[in-house]
């Protein structure tokens, strides 16, 4: 993954639980615009120690300090000496027509996807980003060890995460979600996105839609966690039960917890982003 290093501008920076948290923008060509990122490096890290890395994706509205600020990631990377990047959920001020219209579509809502429609295909390019720039950059300018990456993500950003993961298994070590999106195919958040940024075209929906990729043969090696709440207000609409069919059915090992009580917000993901990060540092420290 050889990239030039561009101009990198440092908008925040805040010691956190021994190490750095910080906020950073750069001009990305594969979305078009500036892109802003959020990264914290533990005390390891700004020793010079390659470290591993997790990559976290938020859902719907959030941007690039959503998961980091209200996880409670941080600090649990910090003990296991874990970095975490955060992207934004799309691109920005793009000028894109309709991008601030509603907040399932367009700005805050990117689907993690790569767009083949216009006017949405200039700049809503996510899923390279994610799999390719991102990553490459971060590798470049820290010390991140690419050989111990792993992905995590919430609702839209657990979807992006289990998209990523089973099409691209060899390049992300250990997975995670938390609520994800799991069938966005056959309901209206997806159908809504889908159609604007493929242009209506369903083939191009198989390769977005983790339960889909799992029927078609797609697989990770490792064992990839769910945590999903029973008291979820959009249980329905996130087909996590199409995940554990497709799931069986494909033969990819899955741990799919069921949790009663808890909701779709991030004090259900506080609850459990320590199991979280167990999981993610026993497969990027074996």
């Amino acid at each position: 993954m050889s990239i030039e290093t561009p101009v990198i501008e440092t908008l925040g920076q805040h010691t956190c639980c021994g190490g750095s948290l910080r906020v950073l923008k750069h001009n990305s060509d594969v979305l078009g615009v500036p892109a802003t990122f959020s990264i914290f490096l533990p005390k390891e890290a700004l020793a010079g120690q390659k470290v591993p890395v997790i990559h976290v994706l938020a859902g719907l509205t959030g941007n690039h300090e959503t998961f980091l600020i209200k996880s409670n990631a941080i600090r649990f990377a910090a003990e296991h000496g874990i970095a975490l990047v955060a992207p934004d959920t799309s691109p920005r001020d793009t000028g894109t027509p309709g991008e601030d219209d509603a907040y399932d579509l367009g700005s805050g809502a990117g689907f993690y996807v790569d767009a083949t429609a216009e006017p949405w295909s200039r700049h809503y390019r996510m899923e390279s980003y994610i799999h390719r720039k991102l990553p490459a950059l971060t590798e470049k300018l820290f010390p991140l060890d690419g050989d111990r990456r792993g992905i995590m993500g919430h609702s839209m950003g657990g979807m992006g995460t289990l998209v990523q993961a089973l099409r691209y298994p060899e390049f992300w070590k250990t997975v995670s979600a938390f609520a994800p999106i799991c069938h966005p195919s056959v309901i209206p958040w997806g159908q809504k996105a889908f159609d604007a940024y493929f242009g209506g075209d369903p083939s191009k929906w198989r390769d977005c839609d983790p339960t889909l990729l799992l029927r078609n043969g797609h697989k990770h090696p490792a064992t990839i966690l769910v945590d999903q709440g029973l008291q979820d207000q959009y249980l329905s609409d996130l087909r996590v039960d199409a995940l554990v069919e497709a799931a069986k059915e494909s033969g990819q090992s899955l741990e799919m917890r069921h949790h009663d009580a808890y909701d779709h917000s991030y004090w259900f993901i506080q609850t459990f982003i320590a199991d979280h990060l167990n999981h993610h540092a026993k497969g990027l420290k074996a």
